[in-house]
């Protein structure tokens, strides 16, 4: 008798699980609710008891977003290859749904991004100069870094529950420090390009914007989407920004 009631009591906990996976339609479906309960059906004088199910979520959010970014015009390609190639960009991000209604939303973030590019070598890009193929106003240091701070404003816009389209507009300030030794750089750089490589002596002010888009997954709080910026960096150059991210919503 023992034996037989621990059974019961270990086998209770399981049967109410696999009840409750069953409590709820496919969300995604139109009409997609709680199912009522057994007393429910049989007693049509109770009334379904109305749940909020917030699969959903907008609002407080985290984003990690990795990419690529391409410089396009004084950076971009020569007879000897692009000045700046294409890099490796990672941003941290953090914002807020401020507007959240069924079919749009506004958002505010701030960010912080790194981007990572690789320069011609010395012998290449001292060759172009000496032929007149590489413009003087594109000299730079080479593998470059870039350090930013970024904000933007969006707006979204969805079809379905799941999917979401808008646009961002932005802006912020941009470094490129020196990498090289200041010996290095005074004694081959500065002299072979009669340059004193002022790209690296100052912050740049950055605008950009472009489309976003967002799918949110069935892990709540989870969603993933890409954002691709056209950006015009003063006194750098003009790039376009494609970052695929994760997003964490609180």
């Amino acid at each position: 008798m023992r034996w037989t009631l621990a059974l019961l009591l270990s086998l209770s906990p399981l049967t109410a699980l696999a009840a409750s996976g069953d409590d709820y339609e496919d969300l995604d479906e139109p009409g997609g609710k709680r199912k009522p309960t057994t007393d429910e059906e049989t007693d049509s004088t109770k009334p379904v008891r109305a749940e909020l199910v917030r699969e959903i979520e907008r609002g407080f959010y985290l984003k990690s977003a990795i990419g690529s970014t391409s410089y396009l015009l004084t950076y971009g390609g020569t007879p000897y290859g692009s000045v700046l190639r294409a890099g490796t960009s990672l941003s941290l991000v953090v914002g807020q749904d401020f507007v959240d209604n069924e079919k749009n939303s506004m958002a505010w973030e701030v960010a912080f991004n790194q981007g990572v590019h690789n320069g011609l070598n010395w012998v290449t890009a001292s060759q172009g100069i000496r032929a007149g193929q590489i413009n003087p106003a594109a000299a730079i240091q080479g593998d470059t870094r870039t350090f930013s701070g970024l904000a933007n404003f969006e707006y979204s816009i969805y079809p379905n529950r799941r999917v979401g389209v808008g646009v961002r507009a932005g802006g912020g300030i941009m470094f490129a420090p020196m990498l090289l030794g200041s010996l290095g750089a005074t004694q081959d750089v500065f002299p072979a390009f009669n340059s004193t490589l002022a790209v690296h002596q100052g912050p740049h002010p950055v605008v950009f914007g472009g489309p976003t888009f967002e799918y949110y997954t069935k892990l709540s709080h989870f969603s993933v989407g890409l954002d691709a910026d056209v950006s015009y960096t003063i006194g750098f150059d003009l790039g376009v920004m494609t970052n695929g991210y994760m997003k964490f919503t609180f």
